[in-house]
């Protein structure tokens, strides 16, 4: 049976903006949305001071028991490799067909793994990943956001930089096949204020 649980990693410094429009829809759209932190009961704090006890230790996490993994950006990923063991659990969900979603300093904690030198990825700026030193910089997609699809077997890849969580959001949704045919009503919505969005986001489907 295919899994509604998605897995939202959480670790000290987190960037809070930049996965609630994604968790949140992903709720109302009947996913089960479950915190990842390094230890399980420990709380991590948010770069807004936010507590957030998480629900499993990373070291519990399987692929097979998720839809996706999200990875929010967080100052941590420019500090050094404490967040290493989260990059390295993407490795392992993208190996075994199940996606990922980074933004903004998580970008980078791929980058440094290797999972962008061969994918379409964006993320805060070029230049950004490029202090990485990894070998991706001819894959870099100056966009919103971008899903690179999974090759023999592989997870898909989605990527954005801290500026577009609603990008982020939406390709998020495009990867789990949710809220078909209102996807672009729901972005135009909340990225550009369409008040037409309003009412197709809300309409009843056709029977």
């Amino acid at each position: 049976m295919e899994t509604k649980t998605v897995h939202l990693a959480v670790y000290d410094t987190l960037a809070d903006w930049e996965t609630g429009h994604a968790t949140a829809w992903l709720a109302r759209a009947g996913y089960t949305i479950r915190t990842v932190g390094p230890v399980a009961g420990e709380p991590v704090t948010t770069i807004a001071g936010i507590r957030i006890v998480p629900d499993l230790a990373l070291g519990d996490l399987r692929p097979e028991d998720s839809a996706l993994l999200i990875l929010p950006g967080a100052e941590k990923y420019d500090e050094g490799d404490e967040l290493a063991p989260f990059t390295s659990a993407a490795r392992a969900f993208l190996d075994a067909g199940v996606p990922v979603a980074a933004i903004c300093g998580a970008t980078a904690g791929l980058a440094r793994e290797g999972l962008l030198d061969h994918r379409p990825h964006t993320g805060a700026v070029s230049f950004y990943l490029a202090a990485t030193g990894y070998k991706g910089g001819e894959h870099y997609v100056d966009a919103d956001a971008v899903t690179s699809a999974g090759e023999a077997g592989t997870g898909d890849l989605i990527t954005a930089g801290p500026t577009e969580p609603v990008a982020f959001a939406r390709e998020i949704f495009g990867a789990l096949g949710a809220y078909e045919g209102k996807r672009d009503a729901w972005f135009r919505l909340f990225h550009d204020s369409d008040p037409a969005a309003f009412a197709e986001l809300n309409a009843e489907d056709d029977e």
